[in-house]
């Protein structure tokens, strides 16, 4: 399979419609000036920018191996914006996330993933559960899916809470190489039957030049860190090392992963 141009296209936020109270990052739904409507994430809340570069990576790289993605978009958001905006704690928000950041095209009428209702095919549960362990997203349970239903197909959102290695940073090289033990919470897991066909049809995909390009995506603003010694090129370098590393060694996650499925069923 062969990975499209994957550049961001760049929209100015024009209209705050309302906020999205699921999940503590408080993001909104927004209209941008290509009039399309948008669920924006803001760099000012919760986990800030690293939810972001999370929300870009892991939307990319599934986008790269077919599973259907919602458009991601960089959403600029001027700094006179939401100044009119009468709830202080969404005010606070607007003014602290001036500048760049992430949103993904809203897809209308889309219907929440329930494990109950819907089946899933055995081979897409499978290289949903392969990428979860790749990108090391705890954040895809039966309480909180980060699946949605549109026009009969399966849509993955949210992967704001993976590749949690960057929120301690210094032991990335020793969290690259474990495995992924929280992959027995994920919700299609069960079904998951498929996992070794997967997983060499992944690794052939995921060279290190197609990781590097979508790394590359991440603007240098928001690799800085004055916490940090590393510069933004060093760490957009850790970055693409630990999605390598973790390719090198899906071998182990899919064991486990197995592992843990043999328990459930």
């Amino acid at each position: 399979m062969e990975h499209q141009d994957n550049r961001l296209r760049t929209v100015n936020v024009t209209r705050y419609v309302t906020p999205l109270r699921e999940g503590g990052s408080l993001p909104a739904l927004a209209e941008a000036d290509d009039e399309f409507l948008y669920v924006l994430k803001f760099r000012g809340a919760g986990q800030g920018v690293k939810a972001l570069i999370a929300e870009l990576i892991g939307g990319e790289i599934a986008r790269a191996l077919g599973l259907r993605i919602p458009e991601i978009v960089f959403a600029n958001l001027d700094e006179a914006f939401g100044r009119s905006e009468a709830d202080e704690e969404i005010q606070d928000l607007l003014q602290s996330s001036k500048g760049l950041n992430l949103a993904m095209h809203y897809l209308s009428g889309a219907i929440t993933f329930d494990p109950v209702v819907y089946k899933i095919d055995p081979l897409l549960a499978s290289q949903i559960v392969w990428l979860d362990c790749l990108l090391t997203n705890v954040d895809r349970t039966a309480r909180n899916t980060n699946m949605l239903f549109w026009h009969k197909e399966l849509w993955l959102i949210d992967h704001g809470a993976s590749l949690y290695f960057h929120h301690s940073w210094d032991n990335w090289e020793e969290q690259s190489k474990r495995a992924f033990a929280q992959v027995k919470d994920h919700v299609l897991l069960p079904y998951a039957s498929e996992l070794e066909a997967v997983n060499i049809k992944f690794k052939s995909i995921l060279t290190p030049d197609l990781i590097n390009s979508i790394v590359a995506l991440v603007p240098d603003q928001w690799l800085e860190d004055e916490s940090l010694e590393e510069l933004p090129f060093v760490r957009r370098q850790v970055y693409a090392r630990f999605l390598n590393t973790r390719i090198s060694i899906s071998d182990h996650f899919v064991k486990q992963a197995q592992h843990a499925r043999e328990s459930l069923i």
